[in-house]
C-alpha cells in the first residue's frame, strides 16, 4: 500500500438524547492510504454521514482517534480543524450547495477567498478549474441555468479548486438520474487515476460502490465489511 493517509483508531460518536445517548458511530478503525479511492456503503440510519463529519474535520468524535497525514485531529480545536480543513478536504454533496445568485465561475472561486489568492488570480484558477470538468463553456450561468449534472460539476470544480488531497463526497449522484450519475462517477474515476487525489464516496446505490475499488460497510456505525476489489 502506499502513504498512509487517513487512520482511524476506535473511532465513535454518540449524542445526548434526554436521558440516554444515542451511538451512531462505533469502535470504526480503519487506514486510507493516499490515493485510495473507497466507497462508504451502508443503509440510513448506519453512520456513514457521521463517518464522513468526522473524516472532513466537521465534528469531532465522542471517542476514539483519527489521524489526518500524521495530525492528530482528534485533539484540535475548533479553529485548527477548520485550518487543516480547508488546506487539505474538498466537500461534494448531494444538494450541490452552491450559491443561487453567484455565477458557475463566482461559485468555484469562493474558497480561494480564504488562500490569499488576488482577485485575478482566482477568476484564473476557478476559469481553469471549470475547464477541467468540461464546463468552460457554462462559467458565466447562474445554477438556475444549469442541469443537475452541470451543477455537481460546479460543486465538484470548487471542491477541486484549492487542490485538496482528499476529496469526500456525500452521495454526489443522489439528485441526478442514472446516465447523469455515470458521468459523475466517471469523472471521479479521472481524477483517481490522473491526480492520485484519495477519494471517498457515500453512497446507498451499490452500482456506484461497485465501480470503487475499495468497499467499506457500515450497519449500525459498525463496519461489518472492508473489501478491495480483486
Amino acid at each position: 500500500m502506499g502513504t498512509e493517509r487517513i487512520l482511524t483508531r476506535g473511532l465513535s460518536k454518540s449524542y445526548r438524547l434526554g436521558d440516554s445517548d444515542l451511538h451512531v458511530l462505533k469502535n470504526v478503525s480503519l487506514r486510507i492510504d493516499a490515493g485510495e479511492y473507497a466507497a462508504i456503503v451502508g443503509p440510513s440510519g448506519s453512520g456513514k454521514s457521521t463517518l464522513l463529519n468526522l473524516l472532513g474535520c466537521l465534528d469531532s468524535p465522542t471517542n476514539g482517534e483519527y489521524f489526518l497525514d500524521g495530525i492528530p485531529t482528534h485533539t484540535l480545536d475548533d479553529a485548527k480543524l477548520a485550518e487543516v480543513r480547508n488546506r487539505k478536504i474538498g466537500f461534494v454533496f448531494q444538494s450541490f450547495n452552491l450559491l443561487p445568485r453567484m455565477t458557475a465561475v463566482a461559485n468555484v472561486a469562493l474558497p480561494l477567498v480564504y488562500t490569499g489568492e488576488t482577485r485575478r488570480d482566482r477568476r484564473r484558477i476557478a476559469e481553469a478549474t471549470l475547464d477541467r470538468v468540461g464546463l468552460a463553456h457554462r462559467r458565466e450561468h447562474r445554477p438556475s441555468e444549469l442541469s443537475g449534472g452541470e451543477r455537481q460539476r460546479v460543486a465538484i470544480a470548487r471542491a477541486l479548486v484549492t487542490r485538496p488531497s482528499i476529496l469526500l463526497a456525500d452521495e454526489p449522484t443522489g439528485n441526478l438520474d442514472q446516465k447523469v450519475g455515470a458521468g459523475i462517477i466517471e469523472m471521479f474515476e479521472d481524477l483517481h487515476r490522473s491526480g492520485g487525489m484519495t477519494l471517498i464516496v457515500i453512497t446507498h446505490d451499490m452500482a456506484v460502490a461497485g465501480r470503487c475499488p475499495r468497499r467499506i460497510r457500515l450497519v449500525d456505525g459498525e463496519v461489518v465489511e472492508d473489501r478491495r476489489a480483486a
